[in-house]
């Protein structure tokens, strides 16, 4: 019985590493200035998951600083027009995000749920979750659809190495050719942005 046991628990972490790989081989889009960033199809989507990985030298306290200050923080994320928090409570916060896109796309705003989980190597993940009718629709703006990602923050000696990853269902009609360079500058723009002002 003990043998039979084991081999059910071998074959179902052999599955669920499966699916892990199948569901993450990421391809390397774009490298520059000590980013890298990498793309993803995700099943049922016309839109690619996008990874951006960095280290800076900085500490945990700056990152941490500068992420939870969310108007602020509009100045370093990509095409961010402006940002504020809705509702915090414990580890977890609710926050709107008007975002500007090029004409004739009609720009958007995001409802995201955002749930902070602290390790204990002293790591910080912040899990992003969309939540589109947290708030009435806002006119001129088409909600953000989908949106379901993290940031990853782990202490590195005197550095930080910093992973941003996301997956978005922008809602609306979006051109290819915008959709396909959004997931690659948004997060080389928002971590390289990031990065200039984490280190200074």
């Amino acid at each position: 019985m003990g043998s039979l046991h084991r081999m059910a628990v071998l074959c179902g972490l052999t599955v669920l590493l499966a699916s892990t790989a199948q569901a993450e081989e990421w391809k390397t889009a774009k490298e520059e200035e000590g980013i890298k960033v990498s793309l993803s199809e995700v099943a049922g989507s016309q839109y690619k998951a996008y990874r951006g990985v960095t280290v800076m030298k900085t500490t945990m306290a700056k990152l941490r600083a500068l992420q939870e200050d969310l108007p602020g923080a509009c100045a370093w994320i990509h095409e961010c027009k402006t940002q504020k928090l809705l509702k915090h409570e414990g580890n977890q916060s609710w926050t709107y995000t008007q975002f500007n896109t090029p004409w004739p796309v009609t720009p958007r705003d995001s409802v995201l749920h955002v749930t902070t989980v602290e390790g204990a190597d002293g790591s910080l993940t912040r899990e992003l979750e969309g939540q589109p009718k947290y708030i009435a629709q806002e006119k001129d703006f088409v909600r953000v659809a989908q949106v379901k990602g993290f940031w990853k923050l782990v202490p590195k000696g005197d550095q930080v190495e910093v992973t941003y990853q996301a997956h978005t269902e922008p809602g609306g009609s979006v051109p290819s050719w915008l959709a396909n360079k959004f997931v690659v500058d948004a997060p080389f723009n928002t971590l390289k942005a990031l990065k200039e002002r984490a280190e200074k």
